[in-house]
């Protein structure tokens, strides 16, 4: 019986080893030519989709401003003594609601009440004086009729020594009355009616112009019915305000709650460091909610006074180079330089070398090259307003 020869398939297992091999490469191989040629194909049909275009109109664009404000007191005074004095009696107190002229305190100097009694002895002398010197020169111009009984140098003489008793008795009432007006700066009243917000004296506290009474003011008088809300416009929007516009604003005490004020006074230069402009809002606050001092967050209106060109924001390219919108004319992009204005909505004010009807890209991007065909455009479905 004749035996197998193993030699016969000593390779057979290498054979088949290369023969699998050989087959899964050939499988790759073809899986990645249909992959690229799926690429390929997917490359053709996003190169072919149109690009979206919309006809460029002019709008009114309204928007807002969110800037902090602060609210300050209407009118705010220190209220200090005017002469050195002790204060005898206080009327009011710190929160004490005053009305215009209301007494808020009195003091007492008798080194006042002296300058007086001597301020007043001294007119009556002068006026003493004066009325003799005038009835004197009466006399002389009634005996001067008589032509040869008086001397023309009598006449002037007398004539002379009225006038300077008549200067005297002036600088007389000058005098009285500028002391009696001291005096009556003992009664410290209220210059507008407000509240008072501190008080910094006590009955028997010295008080006076100079000296340790005037270090700190006697009260500080506050108008609250009324108060300023003070804001910074920055430079961009400064256009936009005018007076008499209308704005709201929240606080954090009432955070539930708006309340409004009226454009009043604006400063019409920038500051130096913020580049921005003091506005000043007035605010009615009748029930004395609000306090001077409080942060508001403030909304201001930005509507835009004349017809410009209105885009959505995915019209606008932000590149390296500048701000641009995209054009097509003739069948090729145009990359239009323009500068942005007031954005609201997804929308934003443009302004540029373009003109009304202008076919633009919807969604601009840089891959859609300056210069460069545009082989087919859509118009969006969805009108620009």
């Amino acid at each position: 019986m004749n035996q197998p020869d193993h030699r016969r398939f000593a390779g057979l297992p290498v054979l088949l080893g290369s023969l699998v091999l050989i087959s899964i490469l050939t499988g790759c191989h073809q899986s990645e030519e249909k992959e690229e040629g799926a690429e390929e194909e997917t490359e053709m049909v996003q190169e072919a989709a149109p690009v979206e275009v919309f006809a460029l109109k002019k709008g009114k664009l309204s928007s807002s401003l969110q800037v902090p404000g602060e609210l300050v007191a209407f009118r705010d005074v220190d209220i200090y003594a005017r002469v050195s004095s002790y204060i005898k009696r206080l009327y009011v107190d710190v929160g004490s609601e005053v009305s215009e002229g209301q007494l808020l305190a009195v003091a007492e100097a008798p080194e006042l009440n002296a300058q007086v009694s001597a301020a007043e002895s001294r007119l009556k002398s002068q006026e003493a004086l004066y009325i003799a010197s005038k009835a004197n020169y009466d006399r002389v111009v009634d005996a001067a009729k008589t032509q040869g009984a008086i001397a023309q140098t009598t006449l002037e003489q007398a004539l002379a020594k009225k006038n300077s008793d008549y200067a005297q008795l002036e600088a007389a009432r000058a005098s009285f009355r500028e002391v009696s007006d001291m005096r009556k700066y003992l009664e410290i009243r209220a210059p507008f009616g407000g509240i008072i917000s501190l008080r910094n004296t006590s009955t028997g506290a010295y008080v006076g112009p100079a000296g340790k009474g005037s270090e700190l003011p006697l009260f500080v008088l506050t108008e609250q019915k009324r108060l300023r809300l003070v804001v910074s416009v920055p430079e961009t929007y400064t256009g936009y305000v005018d007076a008499n516009d209308e704005v709201s604003f929240t606080v954090r005490t009432f955070p539930d709650r708006k309340f409004t004020g009226k454009v009043k006074r604006m400063a019409g230069a920038l500051d130096k460091k913020l580049r921005s402009e003091r506005v000043e809002v007035d605010v009615i606050n009748a029930d004395r909610k609000l306090l001077p001092g409080m942060v508001a967050e403030v909304t201001i209106p930005l509507p835009t006074r004349t017809a410009t060109f209105i885009v959505p924001k995915t019209a606008v390219v932000n590149s390296t180079s500048g701000i641009f919108v995209i054009r097509v004319a003739g069948g090729k992009a145009e990359w239009v330089p323009i500068e942005k204005g007031l954005e609201a909505d997804e929308k934003i004010e443009i302004f540029g070398k373009l003109n009304e009807g202008d076919q633009l890209v919807l969604t601009a991007s840089e891959e859609v090259r300056n210069g460069l065909p545009v082989p087919q455009v859509k118009t969006a479905d969805t009108a620009i307003q």
